[in-house]
């Protein structure tokens, strides 16, 4: 439809891949680089003692930006085939009508809950004793993790995790305004869940708001007991499998205990 007549597929779609991967890797260093900074002025005992974070925090960045390849291609090839192309259920302009404007709430959520369903189960899998010395054993490596660990993943799993959004394209029409939402709160999850403190106000995880929706305080005591809170935007298929075990009180609590139980 759009298509660039002075560049081949194959080097549209090589642009595309490596685009993106630069785009994936500079958010990961913006999100995770800024909270990591906020971590470290408002609560600096979060995280690992500090003669080990160092060698983590280079463990976590050099996994994350494996990850970002593996993240940016699949999402470029499928960008610019968008783009060029019009080959996906992506759509753009201005919405028209009622049904216009809701399909653009509607559409995210349906993309949000997809991804956590896929989230959850192939997590769950993950965590197989087999399955988890070779692959999801790299991600939990972060004990505790910090903002760095959002994409610390073996390839494998960056892998899993990298499809799942590209495919939705082609099922789910959505907005791409929309779209870019939905990789917005995708980041925003993958690193606050990571901080070891809960940047949410009290009220709100403790209300009926956390009782749908994940947040540091929920995934921290995913990585304290592994075989737990699986999921990454919502508590539904935790709470309808039994494998939700609430929040971690600590980082609800005042700062000092934040602090006093962080390492634990």
């Amino acid at each position: 439809m759009r298509y660039t007549r002075q560049m081949s597929l194959p080097t549209l779609l090589a642009v595309g891949a490596a685009l993106m991967t630069a785009i994936v890797a500079a958010r990961y260093f913006v999100v995770s680089g800024v909270l990591a900074m906020l971590t470290l002025r408002l609560h600096p005992a979060v995280g690992p003692v500090a003669g080990k974070r160092p060698a983590q925090v280079r463990h976590e960045i050099l996994w994350s930006l494996a990850s970002a390849a593996i993240y940016g291609v699949p999402a470029g090839i499928v960008g610019a085939l968008w783009h060029e192309r019009g080959a996906t259920l992506i759509y753009d302009g201005a919405p028209h009508g009622v049904l216009g404007w809701l399909a653009l709430p509607v559409s995210a959520l349906a993309f949000l809950f997809a991804h956590d369903t896929w989230f959850y189960w192939s997590h769950r899998w993950m965590h197989r004793p087999a399955v988890f010395a070779r692959v999801h054993a790299v991600h939990h490596q972060s004990r505790p993790p910090t903002a760095w660990a959002a994409m610390s993943f073996h390839w494998t799993e960056a892998l899993t995790g990298a499809v799942i959004v590209p495919l939705l394209v082609f099922v789910i029409p959505i907005h791409v305004a929309a779209l870019m939402a939905v990789l917005a709160i995708m980041t925003w999850n993958g690193v606050t869940n990571h901080m070891g403190w809960e940047i949410y106000p009290r009220s709100w995880v403790a209300g009926a708001w956390g009782r749908v929706l994940i947040t540091a305080s929920h995934h921290h005591l995913h990585h304290r007991h592994y075989r737990c809170n699986y999921g990454l935007y919502f508590r539904f298929w935790d709470q309808v499998c039994g494998t939700d075990r609430g929040w971690a009180a600590e980082l609800l609590a005042s700062p000092d205990a934040v602090h006093s139980s962080a390492r634990n």
